[in-house]
């Protein structure tokens, strides 16, 4: 049974810059355990949305509800620290540090001023990476890895601090399909945990297939909320593209982004087997594809 009151409440999100209005007037309210996806077209705001939830930027106006208390974040540590846990897209790592201290990276934790304790958080480290099926050895430089296993590790820091609501900007981005469903079993599992999730994603199959409820922003408004159970591919790309539902240019625009998904991930699988990648069961880790 869900609480009362909402794990997360938006009233007039605003972000300008310069001349630009990035977020316009954005209300939202997320629940406890739901997975709630971000979509629409490039420059419509999504990233902007989960960085301000992130603490990574911080609103031109508006007012932001975290478990029932008013809240103003001005920073990423901020919101860690209150349970709000972020992968951005583009994520840094210390390319000559294992992966142990990549997962810890200014959150390490000392035994004494000045003194790291490596084996607690190697223990925990180990910890989080098997909520992953993956081979990954925290003791791996991280410069070893391929991308999808650095999602992994990206993703596995926003276990350390136990968050409430994990914020996901493009997490199945250049991974495999096989790697793609492990990340979607991932956000299944923190649903299952009484965990929200905020997911910015492009693919469609990926967001009817973890979603309870789809947003779709345009030109910084929030253009329809609906719950996935009770929305189509066709609603949600009219309301994306800016056309009125139904019609022949719905269809079209609907059959044209169902070609566009099954070419990139075909597109994608193909360039992994000429560059003779390793196409990995969860993380990269089973035999080269050959052509």
């Amino acid at each position: 049974m869900r609480e009362k009151t909402p794990l997360l409440e938006l009233r007039g999100i605003s972000m300008r810059f310069g001349f630009v209005d990035a977020l316009k007037s954005v209300d939202l309210v997320i629940e406890p355990g739901e997975v709630v996806s971000l979509v629409g077209d490039n420059g419509a705001g999504k990233s902007t949305l989960v960085k301000i939830l992130g603490g990574l930027q911080q609103p031109t106006s508006g007012v932001m509800t975290f478990r029932g208390s008013t809240v103003k974040l001005s920073s990423v540590r901020d919101a860690d620290e209150m349970g709000i846990a972020s992968v951005f897209q583009g994520q840094e790592f210390c390319e000559n540090l294992s992966v142990a201290a990549n997962i810890f990276l200014g959150k390490e934790i000392r035994q004494a001023p000045g003194i790291r304790d490596d084996t607690t958080m190697i223990a925990r480290a180990r910890e989080v990476l098997g909520a992953f099926a993956t081979t990954i050895g925290t003791g791996q430089p991280i410069a070893a890895l391929s991308i999808g296993q650095r999602q992994t590790v990206a993703l596995a820091r926003t276990l350390l601090h136990d968050p409430a609501l994990v914020l996901l900007d493009e997490p199945t981005a250049s991974l495999s399909v096989i790697q793609t469903a492990e990340v979607l079993t991932y956000i299944k599992k923190l649903r299952s945990q009484g965990r929200s999730v905020i997911m910015v994603c492009h693919d469609l199959p990926d967001v009817f297939a973890v979603s309870d409820r789809i947003v779709v922003l345009r030109h910084g408004r929030i253009n329809g909320v609906h719950r996935t159970a009770q929305t189509s591919y066709e609603q949600i790309i009219a309301e994306i593209a800016g056309v009125a539902e139904g019609g022949d240019m719905q269809d079209d625009l609907a059959r044209r982004m169902r070609r566009d998904v099954s070419a990139r991930r075909s597109a994608l699988i193909s360039r992994r087997r000429a560059d003779g990648e390793r196409i990995g069961i969860a993380d990269g880790e089973s035999e080269p594809v050959t052509a």
